[in-house]
């Protein structure tokens, strides 16, 4: 699993079977210190929760095709949940 900020949102007309209901969103993938980290994704919201602004945690893959509801669409990234808290980083010395 991997972080990333909600940063939009994507509306689809057309659709693959499976998808219909599943709302995409747009994400941009952060690293350890919550700097972004390489380009946004579009992001199939398998919580059907999430919203732009929101800290979230997403998959991908074949983790991605099994997080939704109808399992195998043909999807490359889920956010499986959204986060509430984030500690601080242990020292790793």
């Amino acid at each position: 699993m991997e972080l990333a900020r909600v940063i939009g949102t994507l509306v689809a007309t057309e659709r693959s079977a499976g998808l219909d209901g599943v709302p995409f969103l747009i994400i941009q993938p952060l690293d350890r210190e919550q700097r972004p980290r390489g380009e946004p994704l579009v992001a199939a919201d398998a919580v059907a929760m999430a919203g732009p602004g929101e800290l979230v945690y997403f998959v991908a893959s074949r983790e991605a095709a099994l997080a939704l509801p109808e399992t195998f669409v043909p999807v490359d990234h889920a956010i499986v949940g959204i986060v509430d808290a984030v500690g601080p980083l242990e020292d790793e010395g």
